[in-house]
Formats: structure tokens, sequence, C-alpha cells
């Protein structure tokens, strides 16, 4: 990675997190009928399952049926994390890293709206608890990545904020 300069990292992240994404909501259109699902792993049954769920909402399902706005979106953020891989101030990896995966997975599902109409959401997490379940929106490799690389990516900055000229953290 050294010998690469830190921004081609950003499309070569993206292509890799693209080709992961589509390949797995391929599997998944292919192998599980709509609407159902199943237990890869028995002894996570009651935690974890793969399903087949179109979303034609924008994250966490939300608004569905807005699929031209989820496209309008997508293409703001897209658009926003080349503004950014281009005008970092400081060419940090990691950041540039979290940049990719955004964009690689922003790509993925814009790319499924488009074709599709919706997104394959297909990995659901649960937890029973006191009798009840409570599941977490089922998801896919594109919201995953988008998701881990903002919250990094604020984590990053939070902490890039927080350091002096000097490259210290500032005295209390």
């Amino acid at each position: 990675m050294r010998h690469l300069p830190r921004l081609a990292i950003v499309p070569i992240v993206a292509v890799v997190i693209f080709a992961l994404d589509q390949w797995t909501k391929g599997l998944i259109e292919a192998n599980i009928p709509l609407w159902e699902g199943f237990a890869p792993f028995p002894a996570l049954e009651s935690y974890f399952h793969l399903v087949h769920y179109p979303n034609t909402g924008i994250a966490f399902g939300m608004f569905p049926g807005r699929n031209s706005i989820s496209i309008v979106t997508n293409l703001l953020i897209i658009a926003g994390i080349i503004y950014f891989a281009f005008n970092l101030p400081n060419r940090n990896w990691i950041l540039v890293l979290c940049l990719g995966l955004m964009l690689g997975g922003a790509f993925g599902n814009l790319i499924d709206r488009i074709q599709l109409g919706h997104v394959t959401d297909f990995l659901l997490f649960s937890l029973p608890l006191g009798g009840r379940v409570y599941a977490w929106p089922a998801f896919n490799i594109a919201d995953a990545c988008v998701v881990v690389g903002t919250i990094l990516v604020g984590i990053i900055l939070l902490f890039q904020e927080g350091k002096t000229d000097e490259g210290h953290a500032p005295a209390a």
C-alpha cells in the first residue's frame, strides 16, 4: 500500500467492496426465496439469519417506496465522498480506506436501486430478551461499509479536531 498514491486506495477499495456486495446479493437472490430466510449456524439461530428482503426505502427501510429519493441521496453521498477524497488536507491512509468503503457501498446500493428498484438486504441480527425478540433491520454489505466508514471517518475527524498544530492534545 505504501507505493500506491493514497488517493488510488479509494477507487481500489470501492471496486472490491462493490464486487463483494454485488456477489453476496446475487448469491442471496439465487438461493433464498423472497421474504424467506434460514439460520446458517444452528447454534446462533436465535441471533442471526440470512434472509432475502427487498428494501425500497432509505437506511433501515425508512421511507419505503421512495426509490427516486434514495437514488438522489446516493448520488449526493457519492459526490460528497469524491469531493472529500480529493480535498483532504491530510492524506491519512485510514481515512482514505474509509472513504473507499463508503464509496463502494454507496455505488453497490445505487446500482441496485437503478437496476432493480430496490436493494437486497440479507443480514438479520436479533436478540431474544425477556420473552421478546428485538431485531435490527436487515442490511447488506454495502450498508455495513457505508455505516462503518462513516463512523470511522467521524472518529478520525473528531480526534484530529482535538489536536493542536503541534500534533498534541491541547492542555486542559
